[in-house]
């Protein structure tokens, strides 16, 4: 693919970097890498296309340290070399690795803190990302904390503190109050709709011993900025945006 026909530049969506990792602000709408569906869309493009322009001198490409979906934005971490990659990938495994999401959902919980622990497993086994709450499926234990509230919505901080597929979607969904602009586990329709309010806001990772965590936080998306501010988000990132108040 040619870099000019690119849509947006990813240098500019850098926002970390140093010897062993990168961090990028990805958009939402965009897959990390090719897969089933982005054969069929109007362009193939992928977060891969556009890894080589980020190599700042190092032989090979970073490559992804863990995945987003296609229509979550935000902090994705690369690792610069292979040696870099497998230090991240064991952090993120061991769920060491601070994550916290911005999330619009409809509605909102009554609570201001709490947690959703539900098991989760694929609805459908030929279609292993489409997922479903189940007794018998792998742990999945999402906090979450509520950030402001608006007319009919709220905006909540999301911390994944197992890793699932479509985890946040699907536990917001079965708590009642899904997430907005989801297609697939909320009330959006699926095409034309707000796209999904879900953000990959900050990550604090444990990446030197004898060292703070590297903190990192990515602006949110200009599609959720209206529900943002409804729910009395001022622009900028709040002195503490995380969900882990709700620990017991």
């Amino acid at each position: 693919m040619n870099e000019k026909e690119l849509p947006f530049d990813i240098m500019s969506r850098l926002i970390y970097r140093d010897a062993l990792m990168l961090v990028i602000d990805k958009p939402a709408g965009m897959p990390v890498h090719p897969g089933p569906r982005s054969g069929t869309a109007k362009s193939n493009e992928t977060l891969s296309d556009h890894l080589d322009a980020l190599r700042f001198g190092v032989p090979r490409r970073p490559e992804l340290a863990h995945r987003l979906d296609r229509d979550t934005s935000g902090c994705l971490v690369l690792g610069r070399h292979r040696k870099a990659l497998d230090k991240l990938g064991r952090l993120f495994r061991s769920g060491k690795v601070e994550k916290t999401y911005w999330a619009v959902v409809e509605g909102g919980p009554a609570d201001e803190a709490g947690e959703i622990d539900l098991p989760l497993a694929p609805r459908d086994p030929s279609r292993g990302w489409w997922m479903k709450v189940d007794p018998a499926g792998q742990p999945a234990l999402t906090r979450w904390r509520v950030l402001g509230r608006g007319e009919g919505l709220a905006w909540l901080a999301l911390t994944p503190v197992t890793g699932r597929t479509h985890q946040l979607r699907v536990h917001c969904a079965a708590a009642g109050f899904p997430i907005r602009g989801d297609a697939i586990y909320g009330h959006a329709p699926r095409t034309g709709g707000p796209g999904l309010h879900l953000h990959a806001a900050a990550l604090a990772i444990p990446l030197y011993p004898n060292r703070a965590a590297v903190r990192v936080a990515a602006p949110a998306p200009a599609h959720m900025h209206a529900a943002l501010t409804a729910a009395g988000w001022r622009g900028t990132m709040p002195a503490d945006t995380t969900a882990e108040t709700s620990k017991a």
